[in-house]
């Protein structure tokens, strides 16, 4: 017999057979997971809780012939506050298509997990906009998956310092106001300086201290659209989960 012993958190849940349910795990030691929950869907299951949908578990798994099968589990972090939030559920269902998208199966990333396991708590218990939660883990997420744009100056002339910051898609990163650096992307967004710095922290800052800063709404907006569109042209991919809050 084989068995593995994971802790991970529930990504994806399929209903299956009368009480059963096939869900999709992202585990510290083996990336995503595909497990089979016999029985999760009984009231009286021990496995209610801990298979539930963005649940953080410590899951026991038996290796079948074609899936794991979940042997046992107990619950770490179950994220209630979320569930109970028609707002924190939306950002948490856009930043779980996101990394269903990116994970595969049987490639650990444990810095992607702390990531997704950070912005949940801070989704979950604080009072943070949620908005800017998640773009602060889709530019690092970005960024830890090798997709970071260059911000420490112009990418064309180099200038460490510059007067007037423009974020060029087309460079993926900084260039000057100098009419040679301009130039090479006309279509390049104007930043504001605490937009520069919000995308050097987000980037570069330590994991512990990812989220310690706040900013205006002028900069949100811009993290807001530089994040959007860099995400879709990096990932090949437009997410519109967050386009149902519009409508709220």
């Amino acid at each position: 017999m084989s068995y593995l012993r994971t802790k991970g958190i529930v990504i994806k849940e399929v209903n299956t057979g009368e009480a059963d349910k096939i869900i999709t795990i992202f585990s510290k030691s083996q990336g995503k997971i595909s497990a089979h929950a016999k029985g999760a869907r009984r009231p009286r299951s021990k496995l209610v809780a801990s298979t539930q949908l963005l649940c953080y578990s410590d899951f026991m798994l038996f290796k079948g012939r074609d899936m794991f099968s979940i042997n046992s589990c107990e619950v770490i972090e179950p994220f209630y506050e979320i569930r109970n939030d028609i707002i924190k559920l939306t950002y948490s269902a856009h930043l779980i298509d996101i990394i269903n998208d990116v994970i595969q199966e049987n490639q650990p990333s444990s810095r992607v997990l702390q990531l997704l396991l950070n912005t949940l708590y801070m989704l979950a218990k604080t009072d943070r906009k949620p908005e800017l939660l998640a773009k602060i883990f889709e530019i690092r997420l970005l960024s830890i998956l090798g997709y970071a744009p260059f911000v420490k100056g112009c990418m064309v002339c180099g200038k460490d310092e510059m007067d007037k910051a423009f974020f060029s898609f087309k460079n993926c990163g900084l260039i000057c106001s100098a009419k040679d650096c301009l130039s090479t992307d006309p279509y390049a967004m104007s930043v504001a300086p605490g937009t520069v710095k919000a995308l050097c922290h987000i980037i570069y800052s330590r994991m512990d201290q990812l989220f310690n800063f706040n900013v205006s709404e002028e900069v949100l907006a811009e993290l807001a659209y530089i994040s959007r569109r860099y995400l879709r042209e990096r990932l090949e991919k437009d997410y519109t989960k967050l386009d149902f809050l519009k409508e709220l």
